[in-house]
């Protein structure tokens, strides 16, 4: 029995409108780019995703790995893949995901269709938050990230900022005397920032070409056909898209699905040093293994998904300075051709045993293999011809946002916080 969903862009609009019945994002009808006014509770969520306050020691916002002009990602100024933390040579295990468009993404549950199950959904990586206030938070708390040793330092600064009295203001007069609620509304606050336009804004060329406002170029053209042909690249049938439809939503450019594509270990990764440490997305280690559905058929078991990754959205895809959960490959370009030859050239991925490197033996069976192009015989050649895999590239580049977010200042010094009680980090 398969794994994984066949899945077909027809299925594009339902999976969309599931979506947004639980997201929180500016009404279809609205000038595609324009942004509403924020809300007093979006601009307090603007601030501290902007703050670099927030941070031990400080220097280092939300911003820092979420840059606007990079697709909402970046790494911190870091080239090897994965961000450099607040502390000077520390570096992440993971590629910091693009937090654009992701008032989209549902929860994490496994979806069972016709006999196959699939893993979808949740925020970071692995799925392990389920909503955007609860991945907000994660990063706050992360030794690796912004290193504040509790949830009370991180509001000891705030609440002697310059919008300590906006969020008194928001939530309450005494909201600081309650640290657990306090916490709690900061995730929600940026949260609330994050479902705006400014970082859901579809006023790419392809969002402008399927409104009937531009035209591709051939090259574009012909990227997209060979994106949505199930022969050739077949990329659509995961980053799924509806081009009849003139509303953006309706081409999100992923199921939200979790696939062990077989990526090549990332040497880089401080981590990855230690040769029997890997990276086991939804088994771990930087979560629990989740707990089957019940309607997920007795003869799967967890450990059949280890090794599996959220697939992120495709928007704003060329504006990124790394690919992939371990940020292996740099050039946009690469990537296409990873999954045009992972099969008929293994060995340009994985040097000379051809076999992928970054999962142990007994999980190499959960790589997916039973759909275009990974199912390909290396006796076939390559998915695509070169000329293929650049024009896919160049209509990759269509999905770029076009009005980036208006620059913000970055929030001026607080002072120094007090040291209070120290509440676990349930994302470490």
């Amino acid at each position: 029995m398969t794994t994984h969903l066949r899945r077909i862009t027809k299925n594009t609009a339902a999976l969309s409108a599931a979506v947004l019945s639980f997201t929180l994002v500016p009404a279809w009808g609205q000038p595609v780019g324009a942004a509403a006014p924020l809300s007093r509770l979006e601009e307090i969520g603007r601030q501290i995703f902007h703050d670099q306050n927030l941070s031990e020691p400080r220097g280092t916002a939300c911003i820092s790995c979420h840059i606007p002009n990079r697709g909402f990602a970046g790494n911190h100024g870091s080239t090897i893949g994965v961000p450099l933390g607040s502390r000077a040579n520390v570096l992440g295990g993971r590629n910091a995901m693009s937090n654009a468009y992701t008032a989209f993404v549902p929860k994490f549950t496994f979806r069972v269709q016709g006999g196959d199950v699939d893993p979808v959904g949740g925020l970071f990586w692995d799925g392990r938050a389920d909503t955007l206030a609860q991945q907000a938070l994660g990063p706050l708390l992360n030794p690796l990230e912004m290193n504040n040793p509790d949830a009370a330092s991180v509001l000891t600064k705030i609440a002697s900022g310059i919008y300590g009295k906006k969020f008194r203001d928001e939530f309450g007069a005494n909201i600081f005397s309650n640290p657990t609620l306090a916490f709690q509304k900061v995730g929600e606050a940026v949260a609330a920032y994050e479902r705006t336009a400014e970082l859901q804004p579809f006023t790419s060329k392809y969002d402008q070409f399927i409104q009937g406002k531009a035209s591709l170029t051939p090259q574009e053209a012909n990227g997209m056909k060979v994106f949505m042909d199930p022969n050739k690249g077949n990329c659509a049938s995961c980053h799924t898209m509806n081009p009849q439809s003139a509303n953006p939503r309706d081409s999100l450019f992923t199921d939200f699905s979790h696939y062990a594509l077989g990526v090549p270990r990332n040497a880089r990764i401080p981590r990855n040093a230690n040769p029997s440490f890997y990276d086991l997305g939804l088994c771990g280690p930087d979560r629990n293994k989740p707990a089957l559905t019940a309607d997920v058929p007795a003869n799967v078991t967890i450990e059949q998904f280890c090794g599996r990754f959220r697939m992120v959205s495709l928007r704003n895809t060329a504006e990124r300075p790394a690919w992939m959960h371990n940020g292996y490959f740099t050039r946009l370009r690469d990537v296409v051709s990873f999954y045009a030859t992972r099969n008929t050239d293994p060995k340009r991925w994985y040097g000379p045993q051809g076999v992928p490197d970054d999962l142990p033996q007994a999980y190499l069976g959960n790589i997916i293999r039973d759909r275009v192009p990974f199912n390909r015989l290396p006796s076939a050649g390559p998915a695509l011809t070169a000329r293929e895999i650049d024009d896919v590239v160049a209509f990759l580049r269509t999905l770029s946002d076009t009005v980036p977010a208006a620059p913000t200042a970055p929030v001026p010094a607080a002072p120094p916080p007090n040291p209070r009680t120290a509440t676990i980090n349930p994302f470490q």
